[in-house]
């Protein structure tokens, strides 16, 4: 039972990143990509580290697995922050068909 729940969220982490990764590829600009770098890789790593907690348990493999969620689901969205915030100072614009600046007014 255990290995097949594992296989699901394995499962489930591969899709993710696969759509990150296509979105990495289609999106029109820099902001739009490091989104989809961010929200689907995060959520997908995140499920297959689940994945392999659920597969080896609470061993030493499982142990860190779970340690390394929250380090990569809060690390993550603070560095995509980070780089999305450095790249609008730094000048990039954005893409054509991006409707809304929320940070045009507050950043000077």
């Amino acid at each position: 039972m255990n290995s097949m729940i594992s296989l699901i969220f394995i499962t489930i982490g591969i899709i993710f990143n696969l759509l990150g990764c296509i979105g990495i590829i289609r999106l029109p600009d820099t902001y739009n990509r490091l989104q989809a770098a961010t929200k689907a890789v995060t959520l997908g790593c995140c499920s297959i580290l689940l994945g392999v907690v659920f597969h080896f348990g609470l061993s030493d493999a499982g142990t860190k697995a779970l340690i390394a969620i929250p380090i990569l689901f809060f690390g993550s969205t603070v560095a995509a922050h980070a780089l999305i915030r450095g790249t609008y100072h730094f000048g990039i614009k954005l893409g054509d068909k991006s409707v809304k600046d929320d940070y045009k007014d507050a950043v000077k």
